[in-house]
This record gives C-alpha cells, sequence and structure tokens, in this order.
C-alpha cells in the first residue's frame, strides 16, 4: 500500500526581531535578566511597562546603542550595522532646534542621509526625492513640507519626525511614546498615519497609552520585575 503524501507544512512567518536570553545592567544595576522575545514581519507590537522596567534599554539594544552582557539580539536575518540602516526610529522628543533656519521636507530628508550610498549614478538624487515626497505624505504633512520646522506645533513636528524615518522605507519602524505631550487631535492624526502603516511595515511601539494604540497592535510585549518578557494577545 503506499504511504499517504505528507500534509503540507502551515506557512511559517519569517522573524523580523529576535531577543534571546538577553540581559543587561548599568552598574549594579540591572534592568534586563533573560529577556527573550521575538516579532513577525508585519506585526504591529507595543511594548509597555512602568518606569525603569527596561524599554529604553531594550530600544538601545535593538538600535545598537547598547551592547547585552548576555544573549543576543539578532535584526533582519542578522546583527551587522547594514541591518541597523533598514530601521526607523522616532525618538521621544524632538532634538533639532528649533530656531535652526531649516524646512521641514529638509528635516525628512535626513532619513535619506544612511542611503544616499545605496544608490549609483544619477538616479539617486530622484530615487531620494520620491522617498521623500512618499514620506511626507505618509504622514500627512507634505503641504507642512516648505515651512520652518521650528514654526511647526508639538504634534505636527513629530508626524515630521514619522516622516524622516520613513523616508529610509525601513523595514521595522520603531516609536519611543509618540503621543507624549500630544492634543487629542494630532493624536487621532498619527493613529490614521500608523492605521495606514500597519501591514506594509513591522512596527515596534514603545507607550504608556495602550488604548490609543490598541486597535492597531498584533500583540503587547509587558515589561518588568527582572522577569522577562510577557506577551499578551489583544
Amino acid at each position: 500500500m503506499n504511504n499517504p503524501s505528507p500534509m503540507p507544512r502551515p506557512h511559517e512567518k519569517q522573524i523580523c526581531l529576535r531577543f534571546e536570553g538577553v540581559s543587561f545592567s548599568y552598574g549594579t544595576v540591572k534592568v534586563l535578566e533573560e529577556a527573550s522575545f521575538h516579532i513577525y514581519r508585519g506585526e504591529f507590537i507595543a511594548m509597555v511597562g512602568p518606569n525603569g522596567s527596561g524599554k529604553t534599554t531594550a530600544i538601545k539594544l535593538i538600535l545598537g546603542l547598547e551592547q547585552p552582557l548576555r544573549g543576543s539580539v539578532h535584526l533582519l536575518n542578522g546583527d551587522s550595522p547594514l541591518s541597523r540602516d533598514r530601521v526607523g526610529y522616532v525618538p521621544q522628543l524632538a532634538p533639532p532646534d528649533l530656531g535652526f533656519p531649516i524646512t521641514v521636507r529638509e528635516v525628512v530628508r535626513m532619513g535619506r542621509m544612511r542611503g544616499l550610498a545605496r544608490y549609483a549614478g544619477g538616479k539617486g538624487k530622484a530615487l531620494d526625492n520620491a522617498a521623500v515626497t512618499e514620506a511626507l505624505e505618509q504622514a500627512e504633512i507634505l503641504h507642512l513640507a516648505g515651512r520652518p520646522y521650528g514654526a511647526l506645533s508639538g504634534g505636527q513636528r513629530r508626524r515630521a519626525l514619522v516622516a524622516r524615518a520613513l523616508a529610509a522605507r525601513p523595514e521595522l519602524l520603531i516609536l519611543d511614546e509618540p503621543t507624549a505631550n500630544m492634543d487629542r487631535e494630532s493624536e487621532e492624526r498619527l493613529f490614521r498615519v500608523l492605521r495606514k502603516l500597519k501591514g506594509n511595515a513591522t512596527i515596534l511601539i514603545v507607550t504608556h497609552d495602550t488604548e490609543f494604540v490598541s486597535p492597531l497592535m498584533d500583540r503587547a510585549l509587558c515589561l518588568g520585575n527582572l522577569n522577562g518578557i510577557h506577551r499578551r494577545y489583544p
């Protein structure tokens, strides 16, 4: 009797980011201990936890700004600097000097600085211009492109930083407390931007405002008490 054909394997999701047994300390102060988690491509993940639970440290480890004492961080199928060039980061605070004479378009163009080396010949500038315009449209601030960055409201500046990150066309987008000090209208505008991005990029958002992202998130990673990372599904 012929053996039955093997059942096809279910589609396996591709992992975008993997933390494996990561421990980190600042001096004698333990911040993360044996923390493990993974994020699949295309997921929208919220990282939550009380102050001091290690959220900022986890982001620094992902960005390569710190190195784990133990364990490993694998990003986009590799751990080389090139992999981290494919990560867009939106910080909690807007660092540029608001008195510096720079337009919104020029701020967004900063996101292409690492990408300039990727392209050769005369097509590079055209590709950069297209990426900047696309990012401005995605963040719903194309109409502000020629305005001085320092003249924007807090919510508009935050969306300009989102556009700067998107200009690099990242595979992983990280946002650190994006709604901090935002009014309700600005939050709603940012929510629309994130909703359009969901599924087209892998998104990791650090937030205290889970109500803001709960309609979008696929999972929540909860940090705290040096007990690793707990997963919560909506």
